[in-house]
């Protein structure tokens, strides 16, 4: 979706997690979709890049092996 804009982080997240249910990607690959296709620079929507978020690139990428994978809990 072009050109979209969101009021807050949540639903810039809740974008993303649409992408990600959508096409399998990972979340890293739908943020990067999403400033490609918007002509963004992806530092640019740092701000918009929730806690959750951040969470679950993190995740993607220890799943990855990007990343040191490292002890967490299912919550």
């Amino acid at each position: 979706m072009q050109g979209k804009m969101f009021k807050n982080t949540q639903e810039f997240a809740i974008y993303i997690d649409g992408i990600v249910s959508e096409t399998g990607m990972t979340h890293m690959e739908a943020v990067l979709k999403y400033c490609e296709e918007n002509f963004i620079d992806p530092e640019d929507i740092s701000s918009m890049v929730n806690k959750a978020l951040k969470q679950k690139i993190a995740v993607n990428m220890m799943d990855e092996n990007m990343l040191p994978k490292r002890a967490r809990l299912d919550v």
